[in-house]
């Protein structure tokens, strides 16, 4: 399977994550976010978004690390599958990184406002 830097890597990372699907400009429908009217107001849908976005990302790690380790020991027919893989996990770190930081400016934000 080809992979392309926006397509192959953010993507497919969040696809897996979030267990919904999105395209580039991420306008598409994704299952199980809050918002989407599949958990109501509770918020269910939104943590356990997030809870699978971190559970992908440490998968992502864990492969990187073992390609990481048949490299070093001389067991790895192909060095591009470790090279792929640290990536994939650099960038999805980045990606989720991005989203914590996103949400903790947005809870300030609300906390910020007055009644």
């Amino acid at each position: 399977m080809p992979i392309d830097a926006l397509n192959g890597v953010t993507t497919n990372a969040m696809t897996r994550a979030f267990g919904g699907t999105t395209d580039v400009t991420g306008t598409a429908a994704t299952t199980g976010v809050a918002g989407t009217g599949t958990t109501g107001a509770s918020g269910d849908g939104f943590a356990s978004s997030l809870t699978n976005a971190v559970d992908g990302l440490q998968q992502l790690q864990s492969t990187s690390k073992t390609l990481a380790l048949k490299a070093v020991t001389g067991n790895l027919d192909d060095i591009h599958d470790a090279t792929i893989a640290s990536t994939r996990a650099q960038v999805t770190l980045e990606l989720v990184a991005a989203v914590r930081n996103k949400g903790v400016d947005a809870f300030n934000e609300i906390m910020r406002m007055q009644a």
